[in-house]
């Protein structure tokens, strides 16, 4: 039978503090700084409002990592701290003990509290001088107290914890400063009502990623274009898809698209675009391409439509020249020329570390135009080739390119045509004899680390039947 450790020296003498909030809240003055992490979280966990109160007041450190410690927002919480703030707030000279300078609000920086509840301590000294300005790309006017949050919308309305946060900076706009880098929308107001109002609360050149995970009405497009184009920090884009109503007119919908599209060109830091099912960008992918002022790390498209424009001028633009990520996903390029895929794959070959062409319809023909110029990409991790319908044959030339590639780490590869039936369905003992002669010569040529061979055509819906092989 295991023992309990027994309680640190510590939580015993906060535990002991915290019986008596008459006494606790007066000795904070005179609490050392290595008492006040673990005291903060013996508090939190037993509810201690007025302690809380009192020890953000009292806080010894540039920034408090609230968010980290909730597992869910908590408003009983939030409500606590935002007091002791208040009282911060509201003297006209500013105490020499206050120290405070962020509440942060994301689930981020844990380590703050698991360090000061282990066995070893920081210094006081080496926490104060973790910097707190840098992470937000712009602080504006220099308001006293900055708040660090991450908004996620995800019904009709706003929650408790994010109305109260908001109506609580509204009032106090000259002393706060609110800082959301990350907004995502995971299910629309039938109004828009509720993104608005965040949207205008908060400093938009601070967000830096936007995800938009459900579907959007054309007209609410409309409305968050503006909005957009005044994100000058934004790092990371996720579009769905979006619908059009019958009762607007084809000019209409062009006008509202250029205008959205027309947006790029403010995003001066835009270096991860995901585009899906329906998305806006569905044949104007060219256009965002020619607008951005700075490469792309990271492209990733899934079930879209690539018009003729959008696939042949792929690798023509600038912001094309440095991806490290290129995930294509359900595009289908049996009709388009190799030709266009190869260019694509020549202008990123020494930059490109994941590579993804999933479920696109390349056949034998078009992926034997591709694979000298796939051999190429040097830095290449991860490689993904499932989905399309390739011969054994289409697959030996393949793994003797991808030979070549010492830095490969993940394979993933489609069961031959030869492993399934003419109503295809699969073959499993064919399947299994095929792969075992692949991996032989693969092994001839190198020695692969993590190689997977998948038997489902779109594995990235639903489960995926595949025979991973990690050597």
């Amino acid at each position: 039978m295991s023992l309990q450790a027994p309680p640190r020296l510590l939580q015993l003498a906060g535990q002991s503090l915290l019986r008596d909030e008459a006494v606790a809240i007066p000795a904070l003055e005179e609490l050392p700084t290595e008492l006040f992490p673990p005291l903060f979280m013996e508090a939190f966990t037993k509810r201690h409002s007025k302690i809380l109160t009192a020890m953000v007041q009292a806080w010894p450190f540039p920034r408090l990592p609230l968010g980290s410690l909730m597992l869910t927002p908590d408003l009983e919480t939030l409500r606590a701290v935002l007091e002791g703030l208040d009282v911060l707030l509201a003297q006209k000279v500013r105490p020499r003990g206050w120290k405070l300078q962020v509440l942060d609000l994301q689930n981020v920086d844990e380590n703050f509290w698991v360090v000061w509840s282990g066995d070893s301590v920081w210094s006081s000294k080496a926490m104060n001088k973790r910097k707190t300005a840098k992470d937000c790309p712009r602080m504006g006017r220099q308001q006293p107290i900055k708040v660090f949050i991450h908004f996620y919308l995800t019904g009709k309305k706003l929650d408790e914890f994010l109305t109260y946060l908001i109506l609580w900076v509204k009032k106090r706009k000259d002393f706060i400063h609110l800082c959301c880098k990350k907004l995502v929308v995971f299910s629309l107001p039938t109004h828009n009502i509720t993104i608005r109002k965040v949207l205008e609360m908060v400093e938009l050149d601070c967000i830096q990623e936007v995800e938009m995970n459900c579907p959007w009405e054309l007209s609410m497009l409309a409305r968050f274009a503006p909005y957009l184009g005044r994100m000058s920090h934004l790092g990371k884009l996720v579009l769905f898809n979006v619908y059009v109503s019958t009762y607007v007119s084809p000019e209409e919908k062009e006008q509202i698209l250029a205008q959205f599209t027309s947006q790029f060109l403010k995003l001066d830091n835009l270096q991860k675009l995901y585009t899906y099912t329906g998305s806006c960008l569905e044949g104007r992918l060219h256009e965002v391409f020619r607008s951005l002022k700075i490469p792309l790390e990271t492209l990733l498209i899934t079930n879209c439509l690539l018009s003729a424009s959008d696939w042949e001028n792929l690798s023509c633009w600038p912001s094309f020249s440095q991806l490290k990520e290129l995930h294509l996903r359900g595009i289908r390029l049996t009709n388009f020329s190799p030709e266009c895929l190869q260019r694509t794959l020549e202008k990123v070959a020494v930059t490109v570390q994941s590579l993804l062409l999933e479920d696109c319809g390349i056949v034998d023909s078009q992926l034997n135009v591709i694979v000298p110029t796939l051999s190429r990409c040097c830095q290449l991790t991860t490689f993904s080739f499932r989905g399309n319908p390739v011969s054994m044959a289409a697959l030996e030339n393949l793994l003797r390119h991808t030979a070549r590639l010492s830095k490969l780490s993940l394979e993933i590869y489609p069961a031959p045509q030869e492993s399934y039936d003419a109503q295809g369905a699969l073959n499993y003992g064919k399947f299994v004899q095929l792969r075992a002669e692949l991996m032989e010569i693969l092994r001839d040529l190198r020695q692969p680390k993590t190689i997977v061979f998948s038997t489902v055509p779109s594995p990235h819906y639903g489960d995926s039947e595949y025979d991973p092989i990690m050597v």
